[in-house]
């Protein structure tokens, strides 16, 4: 065999392959692995070999990142960035910082503030006036289910104690009625229909900025949850596409096109035609994002029973299911039909059921495909269900980073669910025993990309270092999984659920060298140090992407 291109040696490899080998060595030649194993690999190098001197460290297929919003996590980096704030006052000097470093800005973008910051989670255009009393802003919070405005939004949108609520979404109102200040879901869309219009070029840039991001963190290939325009995220394929023909997209990239929720079945001929259009390089749009519901804090997550009231008692709210169910069990089999992929976001205990009863109307009147269908977020699953997810063959896309106790869950969540589905909650252990597929994802820029941190959470049902709020127990111990599990999950099974499983995912012989290089072995150390790890090197096929300054 001629000589290697590039030689990792001098550490454990954790292959993530079916019996999760251990190798010492990798070899890569034009971009794909030629060998992995031990000294023996040695003899693949010579004069012109790279060789990359693990000394210890761990190298680990490259992670793939199941559900992101990479586009608008770079935006958010671009624009009005909340996220390195934790309180109404700290977030309230980072805009006013920036609406005076940016004073020509028509409108103040950006977002990336903590629900647990406000009072009940909802943020007062009062608040924001005091900083913002001329310019209108609208600002999502982390989760991207709520938004932020002020009052010159609100005036400019026609926002009054006389607009009624949308179908999918609310308007926060004091006790006569008047908006306050935060939108909720399908409410934002009151105000985002008179944002100014973002460039392609702007969209490029920021695409480009959360990949170099994500490549920070080790992540090689994702698949982006939303390729359309929903709240404040602009269709992002057209910065996808120019990426892909110029070269500069390094990642490789699975779009989900958006199902416009307040559109039937009529949608589906669109969605081919752009299936069709949004694909080259190392991008194709190939899967479908149904939102089935919201999210538990502001109780729009939907529920087999209502939500408490905080002391107890049941409400008159059960959440709400975005598609109703007569056309999601019609939607999905005709999908599935076509060869698409359906990428669900489910929260809550029902609209889990509602998109496991799609994918069984699906197999009842096509067959068992391989289209990998799969469910988001997975907060609150009915003990019924879970064997569904292996029986259906429906892959559960963990975001485990929000499997721990911190001040949202503890002041926003927990009371309002009330016993017994407050130990529902992100049920992975279970659905590992169950024998289900697990992918996993951050939902960045909801929560950090950082798999190691979720991977920490996964395995200890504790916020991982540098990510605490507080002290807290770990949250439902018995739902945690082991760090092996957790790591295939981030790598062979996510890149099961994006069909890239061929080439990528493990370290095998005549697949990509998507690879990264963590600073130690995380199965070396304590269990509650796993999310110190940091990432050193990223690889795709062979080409570093990146190189943190320590490497």
């Amino acid at each position: 065999m001629p000589h290697a291109d590039l030689v990792f040696s001098g550490g454990p490899v954790f292959t993530a392959d079916t019996v999760r080998s251990r190798a010492s060595a990798v070899a890569v030649t034009d971009g794909r692995i030629v060998a992995v194993g031990g000294d023996d690999v040695r003899a693949l190098i010579g004069p012109s070999t790279e060789v990359v001197d693990l000394g210890g460290r761990m190298l680990v297929p490259g992670f793939q990142d199941a559900h992101v919003h990479p586009v608008s996590g770079g935006l958010e980096l671009l624009r009005c960035d909340l996220n390195a704030g934790s309180t109404e006052e700290g977030y309230l000097q980072i805009i006013a910082a920036y609406a005076a470093a940016h004073p020509h800005d028509e409108w103040i973008l950006g977002g990336g503030w903590g629900m647990s910051a406000f009072p009940g989670g909802t943020p007062t255009a009062a608040s924001l006036d005091r900083v913002l009393p001329d310019r209108p802003a609208f600002l999502p919070n982390r989760d991207g289910h709520g938004a932020w405005v002020n009052s010159t939004a609100l005036r400019l949108a026609g926002i009054d104690r006389h607009t009624p609520d949308p179908a999918d979404g609310r308007i926060e109102r004091d006790g006569d009625g008047m908006p306050t200040g935060t939108l909720h879901e399908g409410a934002m869309s009151l105000v985002n229909r008179l944002l100014p219009k973002t460039t392609v070029d702007v969209l490029t840039q920021a695409l480009l900025r959360g990949q170099e991001y994500l490549h920070s963190y080790g992540i090689t290939a994702w698949q982006d949850a939303i390729i359309g325009e929903y709240a404040d995220l602009i269709d992002a394929a057209p910065a996808y596409l120019r990426a892909a023909a110029d070269g500069t997209l390094t990642a490789r990239v699975v779009g989900a096109i958006w199902w416009d929720r307040a559109r039937g079945l009529e949608q589906i001929p669109s969605i081919l035609e752009r299936r069709e259009r949004y694909r080259g390089g190392r991008f194709a749009a190939t899967s479908v994002k149904i939102m089935q519901d919201g999210v538990a804090e502001n109780f729009t997550a939907a529920m087999l029973e209502p939500y408490h009231d905080g002391h107890g008692h049941f409400t008159d709210n059960s959440g709400i299911s975005f598609v109703p169910p007569e056309i999601l069990t019609e939607a999905v089999p005709r999908l599935d039909a076509e060869g698409i992929q359906v990428h669900f976001h489910a929260i809550g205990d029902r609209a889990v059921r509602e998109c496991l009863d799609a994918v069984e109307a699906a197999i009842a009147r096509n067959g068992r495909g391989d289209n990998r269908h799969h469910i988001a977020h997975i907060q609150v699953v009915h003990p019924e269900d879970i064997a569904r997810f292996r029986r259906l063959g429906v892959a559960a896309n963990m975001q485990s980073l929000w499997a721990a106790l911190e001040p949202q869950m503890v002041d926003l969540t927990l009371p309002f669910l009330g016993s017994p589905r407050d130990a529902w909650q992100y049920p992975f252990g279970d659905l590992q025993r169950s024998g289900a597929v697990l992918a996993a994802g951050s939902d960045w820029s909801v929560s950090t990309p950082n798999p190691l941190a979720a991977i920490h959470v996964a395995v200890n049902r504790r916020s991982a270092p540098g990510y605490e709020e507080g002290e807290y127990d770990a949250f439902l111990p018995e739902q945690s999984i082991d760090l092996a599990t957790s790591l295939t999950a981030y790598t062979a099974g996510s890149a099961w659920v994006n069909h890239l499983d061929a080439d990528t995912g493990t370290i095998e012989t005549g697949k990509y060298a998507d690879l990264a290089v963590l600073d130690r072995d995380p199965f070396d150390g304590p269990a509650d140090q796993i999310g110190a790890t940091r990432v050193l090197q990223t690889f795709v096929e062979g080409a570093r992407v990146y190189a943190a300054p320590d490497a």
